[in-house]
């Protein structure tokens, strides 16, 4: 709930969204502004090492697989929670959940109406702050259970397309920038 406030909250023409834990350099967003180009409506980062234990890493790595063919996204890293994307996004498209899937559910359905992303390299760095909470077993289990609820919502039912909005935004072609890292859904 608290990501959904903020973004409700946010009053500026752009967000910036990244994770708290300084795994991620906030001097790096200057990267992000720079991919801004006409029509971009995301720029996402994507990691360009991953700094994580390697159990983390393996099962970060088959986690990315598994949410980008059961979801269909087409970005390189879904997972990368360092981002800027453009406010009114958040008055077209309503988010629901209330986890880290949150990301995930924003993703697709900014794909699906057929926003346009930019992907920009950003470095990833050791947790310096927090614990992590992925050996969690209790929250592992509960993101599995909203990680299949989630999936069928927006893959199998695709009840985000049903609204007016979604339908509006929806596009059954797909198109790719001239410029590298832009791709229109």
């Amino acid at each position: 709930a608290a990501l959904r406030t903020g973004f409700a909250a946010a009053t500026r023409e752009w967000v910036f969204y990244t994770d708290g834990d300084a795994q991620y350099n906030p001097l790096e967003l200057i990267n992000l502004v720079e991919a801004l180009r006409d029509g971009v409506d995301v720029v996402n980062g994507y990691k360009i090492s991953r700094n994580d234990p390697l159990v983390r890493k393996i099962v970060g790595r088959l986690y990315h697989y598994f949410v980008k063919y059961t979801f269909g996204f087409k970005l390189r890293d879904v997972d990368c929670d360092f981002r800027l994307i453009r406010r009114a996004l958040f008055d077209e498209i309503p988010l629901e959940s209330d986890s880290g899937t949150i990301c995930l559910e924003m993703v697709k359905k900014f794909q699906d109406a057929g926003y346009v992303f930019a992907e920009v390299p950003v470095h990833h760095y050791h947790r310096q702050y927090g614990v992590s909470q992925f050996w969690n077993w209790r929250r592992l289990f509960r993101t599995a259970r909203q990680l299949a609820s989630l999936w069928w919502k927006l893959v199998v039912r695709k009840e985000h397309l049903r609204t007016r909005t979604g339908q509006a935004r929806a596009r059954a072609e797909t198109s790719f920038g001239s410029e590298v890292g832009t791709y229109r859904w």
